[in-house]
């Protein structure tokens, strides 16, 4: 089955994969998205709630779950409403159809009384229907501004992660994980120099490696310190 296709211009990225996320501290968030993905998972099992500041890789796991359904032929769906929230609760319709649905960006919709009832009752459809959930926002539940006292009773049922960000460490070895799915060898002295000078969201330095992936393949280099400082003028 092809999954749903929304007009919303919502694309999900082919990088943003499971393989692809390095956890760090958030090992037992990955692992129960994971879980949430398999064919034995329905709602009965987890109602999933991942939060935490920009950057730390919600949106990746939601994409992730999202591309792992896809994989194994099911019906998935992912929203981010920050971006779509002003097609209006609608939207929400008849997605209980997918087995999956991932909303990101719960924090754009929080507090407005036509997007909560329709959050309230596509929750209700979605677990009438045993279908699966996996949510995200920028701030844990009770710190979200629902104001709908039913909404906010469905988000106390989640299973809720903070997820943290990456130390310098767990960086270096995401960068390095990205790479060699690239097949790039990214040597630690490389990976700590990047680090040092390049931008520190995760996002920022996994564009700088596509550029250096690029820029390696064309020159047929290996990357190196002096390499990245003269592609890089740094």
């Amino acid at each position: 089955m092809k999954p749903i296709q929304l007009p919303l211009g919502v694309r999900l990225r082919d990088d943003a994969t499971f393989a692809n996320y390095y956890p760090g501290a958030n090992a037992a968030a990955l692992g129960y998205a994971e879980r949430l993905c398999s064919p034995q998972a329905g709602w009965t099992d987890e109602l999933i709630y991942l939060w935490g500041r920009q950057g730390v890789g919600r949106s990746h796991l939601l994409q992730a779950a999202c591309l792992r359904m896809e994989e194994r032929g099911e019906l998935a769906v992912y929203l981010p409403l920050a971006e779509v929230a002003a097609h209006g609760p609608a939207i929400l319709d008849n997605l209980e159809q997918s087995e999956l649905v991932c909303l990101d960006d719960l924090e754009a919709v929080a507090g407005d009384a036509a997007w909560e009832q329709a959050l309230f009752h596509l929750f209700n459809r979605l677990r009438d229907a045993g279908r699966r959930l996996l949510l995200a926002a920028d701030s844990p539940p009770r710190e979200l501004g629902v104001l709908l006292p039913d909404l906010q009773s469905r988000l106390s049922l989640a299973l809720v992660f903070q997820l943290q960000p990456l130390s310098d460490e767990d960086k270096l070895r995401a960068l390095q994980l990205r790479a060699s799915r690239r097949g790039l060898n990214l040597p630690d002295d490389v990976g700590r120099f990047i680090l040092s000078r390049g931008e520190r969201s995760m996002s920022a330095l996994f564009e700088l490696l596509d550029r250096l992936d690029q820029a390696s393949l064309q020159a047929q280099r290996r990357l190196t310190i002096p390499f990245l400082k003269e592609t890089l003028g740094w």
